[in-house]
């Protein structure tokens, strides 16, 4: 079998009120264009997690002020489309705007209620992050 393909990834969801953020990703990032997630990016070797969801919330969304709500349970999945193995670690933050500023990374932002998140063409396992960070 060939090496697997392991990335690791944080999975932000920003919550104001009783919405969360979605953000519907450019045609400019390596995976998943057009499709609707939550803040995210990949945790850079002797980065943490936590360090890595700080610092794509303030690239992304330009969003510094946040008070973390959950740690969800990480988990893998594998992408057999991309031949990826991710491990994904969901995160859930309070923030007191629903002002964001998009960089590159998307194209489109909505506020929008946790049981509207079925509604939308996401990208793979964003329903089972969400799943974690509200049962952590």
């Amino acid at each position: 079998m060939a090496d697997v393909d392991l990335r690791k990834v944080v999975t932000c969801f920003l919550k104001h009120g009783g919405k969360i953020l979605v953000l519907k990703r450019s045609e400019k990032v390596g995976t998943y264009r057009g499709k609707w997630s939550a803040v995210a990016g990949y945790i850079e070797k002797g980065e943490s997690p936590d360090d890595t969801a700080r610092k794509e919330m303030r690239e992304e969304v330009g969003v510094k002020d946040v008070r973390l709500i959950t740690r969800g349970t990480p988990y893998e999945f594998y992408d057999l489309d991309l031949g990826i193995v991710w491990m994904v670690h969901p995160y859930m933050f309070a923030v007191e705007s629903d002002q964001v500023q998009l960089d590159w990374e998307n194209v489109e932002s909505k506020w929008i209620l946790p049981e509207e998140l079925k509604l939308y063409d996401t990208v793979p396992m964003l329903e089972e992050s969400w799943k974690r960070v509200i049962k952590s």
